[in-house]
């Protein structure tokens, strides 16, 4: 915890162009430093008293019901609300609301009393899933499984206009509003001649990680599990050398989003196995980056496969000098998505830097990046996944990839 306290608080000197940003982002900058306060005295005290200790098989699981059981009530008033607000045809919206509002209040109430609670169990039946898979030096995960559902900081990213590249990252505050975020993005893209996308994310890895408030199950212990290897890996020197090239950044992410979904379906599997048939299996994209319009379209459109085909013909542009007809085609294609269904807001050489990175699967929007498939390929050598995240946590190097998934 001091290390990952100390890489956050580093102080911060402007020595290039696109640090620039920072006169843009300064009065919207998330404050880690007392988040991670907080939330680290309220998951060390409940730590220590070990109340999962307690509760057998059956309360557990009725803990984790009631709470999914509450929060999709408050995500019904939340919506129900937000209805009586934007409807024109009602007259009084504050005195029509006021009854789901003191609804709502109850609720949160409750979600609240229960949330340290059901993040104990989750992170129980998270570590003993990682005991039974062997991803333990000593016995036990280290460091242990801690994690707090919180709302989570929105990251801008911004990419040289001229290549996909994520060059700069910045954490914004949870409650940016979307004409902030616009402002935002046109002026640094305008004052800086950069690509710029403010993106919501699903978890971040400090320590207790970030995670998303969600009712779907198996992407809330995917999530956790995925910020819980980066607490892994920052330990060792993939993760010391996480920001050293995008593509160690790559192979990072992609090693947490592989891990991260195998240790999801065997918590599943051991503890929710009556859950898996109703269980959707949908690509993590869908849940992080945008809404589905028309989610039946799903099995007629392949997103990811129209995806990965746009990174290939934007790289190709580029490559050849044509920023500005790469431009005018993602656009296009931004457009094309949301025919389909899909509601991109935004589509540019920044959300390939961000979405890039994320190559666990074969058609994604890394496009032709071959450090996904060096990474997937050397998952697939190794005879469990413990193997797997041993060996390659001690890689600090892409060439040492490559030649270990070559020779192996």
């Amino acid at each position: 915890m001091i290390l990952i306290l100390a890489i956050t608080t580093s102080t911060w000197y402007p020595n290039t162009s696109s640090d620039s940003i920072r006169r843009y982002t300064r009065s919207f900058e998330f404050d880690y430093i007392g988040w991670e306060l907080a939330a680290a005295r309220e998951k060390i005290s409940l730590y220590s008293l070990g109340p999962t200790h307690y509760l057998n098989n059956v309360q557990q699981r009725k803990i984790i019901e009631d709470y999914f059981r509450l929060l999709s009530s408050s995500n019904k008033l939340q919506q129900r609300i937000n209805e009586i607000y934007t409807d024109p045809q009602v007259l009084s919206p504050e005195e029509k609301a006021l009854q789901f509002e003191t609804e709502l209040e109850k609720v949160a109430h409750l979600l609240n009393l229960q949330k340290s609670i059901t993040e104990s169990v989750l992170q129980y039946q998270i570590s003993q899933t990682v005991k039974t898979l062997g991803i333990t030096d000593i016995g036990t995960p280290f460091p242990p499984i801690l994690f707090q559902t919180t709302k989570l900081p929105k990251q801008l990213i911004i990419s040289p206009r001229d290549t996909i590249n994520q060059e700069k990252s910045v954490s914004l505050n949870a409650d940016i509003t979307l004409n902030e975020i616009i402002e935002l993005e046109n002026n640094v893209e305008e004052n800086l001649n950069y690509s710029a996308l403010v993106v919501p994310i699903g978890g971040v890895g400090t320590y207790p990680t970030m995670v998303i408030n969600t009712t779907d199950l198996k992407f809330l212990i995917e999530t956790i599990a995925h910020e819980w290897i980066h607490n892994y890996l920052t330990l060792r020197p993939l993760g010391i050398r996480y920001a050293a090239s995008p593509e160690m950044r790559t192979i990072n992410e992609t090693t947490a989003s592989i891990a991260g979904s195998e240790i999801s379906q065997a918590v599943i599997e051991t503890f929710y196995s009556d859950l898996i048939e109703i269980i959707p299996i949908l690509p993590k994209t869908f849940q992080t980056s945008f809404s589905i319009k028309k989610p039946f379209q799903y099995q007629i459109f392949n997103f990811s496969k129209e995806m990965y085909q746009t990174r290939i013909k934007v790289d190709d542009l580029l490559a050849d000098g044509k920023v500005d007809i790469a431009e005018q085609f993602m656009e296009s294609q931004r457009l094309y998505f949301w025919e389909n269904g899909y509601q991109i807001r935004k589509l540019n050489q920044a959300y390939f830097a961000f979405h890039g990175a994320y190559a666990d699967q074969p058609f994604s929007a890394a496009g032709k990046d071959p450090v996904g498939d060096d990474v997937r390929f050397f998952r697939g050598r190794q005879t469990s996944l413990a193997s797997f995240i041993r060996k390659i946590s001690w890689m600090y190097s892409y060439s040492q990839l490559r030649i270990a998934a070559k020779t192996f």
